[in-house]
């Protein structure tokens, strides 16, 4: 069992930055996966970013590559989002996942947060 708990969201104007974190309970928080996805008022929940259990490797949505890093750091058992030049596209409520296969898939996590909201202004 692992039991997630996002923060970092906020309010930030466009063109800022925020970086999101992911804190777990569980000794064996180091054997999952851990993705990040959001939802948009009115939008299904979407990918964002994954990192695989050791954190050697990742993967990005087309809309967060190149301005969204993921990490993780396995003795804090905490993941972050870091997050640069957002948008108000990028306004959602984001949340963690971790699951014992790495992807895109929302299926493939079995444990869930509940969720921070980031809000960008225009």
């Amino acid at each position: 069992q692992v039991q997630l708990v996002e923060s970092g969201g906020g309010v930030v104007q466009a063109g800022g930055s925020l970086r999101l974190s992911c804190a777990a309970s569980g000794r064996t928080f180091s054997e999952y996966a851990v993705g990040w996805f959001r939802q948009a008022p009115g939008k299904e929940r979407e990918f964002v970013a994954t990192i695989d259990r050791g954190g050697g490797s990742t993967h990005y949505a087309d809309s967060a590559a190149g301005r969204f890093t993921i990490s993780r750091d396995n003795v804090k058992n905490t993941v972050y989002l870091q997050m640069s030049s957002l948008t108000p596209i990028d306004t959602a409520v984001y949340y963690c996942a971790a699951g014992r296969s790495w992807g895109s898939i929302q299926s493939e996590y079995a444990y869930w947060g509940q969720g921070t909201q980031v809000t960008v202004s225009s």
